[in-house]
């Protein structure tokens, strides 16, 4: 079968280590089935791994992607849930478990005509649902859930800043805290994606750093260094920051007093429970919320797509049909 995969790891050059090779089908083992990949989607966590960021070099070769939709061997349309864990070495959260592996970093992923996962890892696709939406989801719109609904306890009223309004969790915290009526701001650096943070349910947009009209009770931060001022500056005294990435650098100035005199609370977050995903799911069925769709390529032309995504060409999600 043909699938993308990752070769080599090299920062200045990541997609000359992604390379389409023929790989046998794979068998699944005892407690895992095997699923025909209808559609997955590029994240950024792809492009780290061929740059040898994050991810073990014994790991390699390793098919690439996180996010997949597919049909199982008997006919069952699934959306897989992508965190490799047990949830009782997590206290019950499999996000807390210390093996936990995400789909691509120690399992294949889903760059290809078929994956093996385990069975807990599927999850009903919504027939609402195209394989390739349900294939936007996984990664990005689960953890946008567990960081507002979990993390944050966010209640229609609220209002919420999403730093950083191009990405695909910050994109997705957008959609679902509107739909769950929050007063939304955004901000990005662009016009375009400030464009795109309103038409995805955002009440305003700004340019990175700008003043708001009021302070907020949850700040949603994905960015790092680059807002982390302006993320503090922006909360209300008792407010939270949930933080889920950093991509500007992750050592900003802290900023001490400010935190406990106003007794922010500072909250960090990874991934989501299958539970999590489940319920972001049933959201988007009873809401008709759906994500944003940048463009729709074959395997063929992946280094295509992610090429794209590394020059900021894109808004919304690049989807791989197989």
């Amino acid at each position: 079968m043909l699938a993308a995969v990752a070769v080599a790891q090299n920062a200045a050059d990541p997609l000359s280590c992604l390379k389409l090779q023929d790989v046998p089908v794979p068998e699944a083992p005892a407690g895992w089935t095997r699923v025909r990949v209808k559609a997955s989607s590029l994240n950024m966590h792809d492009v780290w791994t061929l740059r040898g960021i994050g991810h073990d070099p014994k790991n390699i070769p390793i098919v690439l992607g996180c996010d997949v939709a597919g049909v199982t061997d008997d006919g069952r349309e699934v959306v897989v849930y992508p965190v490799i864990a047990d949830p009782d070495a997590g206290f019950g959260d499999e996000t807390l478990d210390p093996n936990r592996a995400l789909l691509s970093e120690r399992h294949d992923g889903g760059f290809a005509e078929y994956i093996v996962v385990p069975d807990r890892c599927l999850v009903d696709k919504p027939a609402a649902l195209s394989f390739e939406e349900a294939a936007c989801l996984p990664v990005a719109w689960s953890t946008a859930y567990r960081m507002l609904f979990t993390q944050a306890g966010l209640k229609a009223g609220d209002r919420v800043l999403v730093q950083g309004a191009g990405g695909g969790v910050a994109s997705a915290a957008i959609a679902l805290a509107s739909a769950a009526g929050a007063t939304v701001y955004a901000t990005s650096r662009t016009e375009a994606k400030r464009q795109l943070a309103l038409e995805l349910g955002a009440h305003e947009a700004f340019e990175t750093g700008a003043r708001l009209p009021q302070r907020v009770d949850v700040v949603i931060e994905t960015v790092g260094e680059a807002t982390w001022a302006h993320s503090l500056r922006c909360l209300r005294p008792g407010g939270t920051i949930v933080i889920a990435g950093a991509t500007s650098g992750t050592s900003p100035e802290a900023d001490l007093g400010r935190i406990f005199y106003q007794q922010l609370r500072i909250l960090g977050s990874t991934g989501s429970t299958r539970h999590e995903t489940v319920a972001m799911l049933r959201m988007l069925e009873s809401t008709g919320l759906r994500p944003h769709i940048d463009r729709v390529l074959p395997l063929e032309r992946i280094h295509e797509g992610f090429q794209a995504m590394i020059d900021g060409d894109v808004t919304g999600k690049i989807v791989i049909t197989l």
